[in-house]
């Protein structure tokens, strides 16, 4: 697994073991009444702040955040967020529209006024093509926080948060296209399976078990047969490989050579890791390279992709995203086309359903685009 560099949510999530060590029992636990205090208190900020991704205001959840650093620096984040997604749809032309949070605590701890909590979010987004007649699009991200809550003024605020966030990423460094806008991916018809390769089926197991986003199935559970690799440095390329070679659920693609899963041991390196899986797929003859390139490159038209490369991607093929020394850092798995064309992924660390395949990345990001050959 790659331990990781600048972003802490792409697979190499090892930042999440620390996370986990902060988060411990404190001595003592207060009333019933007030865990439930608490409850309510998180989920009216969780409630603001997913407003405040399509309505941004900075007085809207100023409130819930401390005047101290760490809690200032949580603060900013979100604001920073706020403003990547945004700007990403106006070069997109697209709108947002709707927001929504749900959350399940974990944990929670409570001595006095300080409290530990850990919880999962689950956020439905909306969003709309501006000046094309067409209904809302929705997409699901799924979060998992370590927050340590302060009583101040009679109300539990946020001092310290960490979370793997798949929006976090410099909204000054957002990626253009040819024109400026989305690329028109012709439309697709549904996935079926082939003679070795079970794409419907793939594209079906993708969607149950992306985990805690919005929209994933089993209850928001991954498949409990497989490793969890989050703490390991990330989940991403298991998740890759269960998708395309899970034999009762998934693609169904035969484990052979190096690439394989071991119920009592886990995943091989080429399972689990993500540049020794990128390289097995072409290796093995199970996918072809499309192309590789930063988003311009793959969304431009040319002599022998007059739709762009992107255009040649069909659900339940994969993409591999580079940040640097030409290194593949993640996976995700096609799993269809919004009703404009635009291609959308699933993924674990940190989990997606249905997401713009290039929402939360930056300009530098390079795209390797696998087909998966039936």
């Amino acid at each position: 697994m790659k331990q990781f560099i600048r972003k802490m949510y792409i697979c190499a999530a090892a930042g999440i073991i620390f996370a986990a060590t902060l988060f411990f029992p404190l001595p003592g636990a207060k009333a019933e009444s007030d865990k439930h205090e608490i409850e309510a208190e998180l989920n009216e900020m969780f409630k603001a702040r997913a407003e405040a991704l399509i309505h941004p205001r900075p007085e809207s959840i100023n409130k819930y955040y401390l005047p101290e650093k760490a809690s200032q620096m949580a603060l900013q984040h979100e604001h920073l967020r706020e403003e990547y997604v945004n700007k990403w749809a106006e070069k997109r032309a697209l709108k947002l529209t709707s927001s929504e949070s749900s959350i399940r605590i974990i944990r929670q701890s409570i001595v006095e006024d300080k409290a530990r909590i850990s919880l999962v979010q689950s956020h439905k987004v909306g969003y709309v093509y501006i000046n094309k007649v067409m209904q809302e699009q929705v997409f699901g991200v799924g979060t998992r926080h370590f927050l340590t809550l302060k009583k101040s003024e009679g109300r539990w605020k946020i001092a310290r948060e960490w979370y793997l966030d798949p929006l976090d990423e410099n909204p000054a460094k957002i990626a253009d296209g040819p024109e400026g806008i989305a690329p028109a991916v012709r439309a697709k018809s549904e996935p079926t399976d082939g003679q070795k390769y079970k794409r419907k089926r793939a594209v079906h197991y993708a969607n149950k078990y992306a985990g805690a986003a919005w929209g994933a199935g089993n209850k928001h559970h991954y498949n409990k047969k497989y490793l969890d690799y989050t703490g390991k440095g990330g989940d991403c390329t298991n998740f890759a490989s269960q998708v395309i070679g899970d034999p009762e659920e998934g693609g169904g693609l035969n484990m052979a050579g190096g690439w394989r899963y071991f119920q009592n041991s886990g995943g091989t390196q080429t399972w689990v890791q993500t540049d020794a899986f990128s390289n097995y797929l072409t290796r093995s003859g199970y996918g072809t390279l499309i192309a590789k390139g930063d988003y311009h490159h793959i969304v431009t038209p040319s002599q022998k992709y007059p739709g762009g490369a992107i255009s040649q991607l069909q659900a339940g093929d994969l993409i591999g995203y580079i940040l640097r020394h030409n290194d593949t850092d993640h996976f995700s798995v096609v799993v269809g086309f919004d009703d404009y064309g635009y291609p959308l992924v699933n993924s674990h660390t940190a989990d997606r359903y249905r997401v713009p395949f290039d929402l939360g990345w930056d300009r530098d990001t390079k795209y390797q685009l696998f087909h998966i050959k039936d």
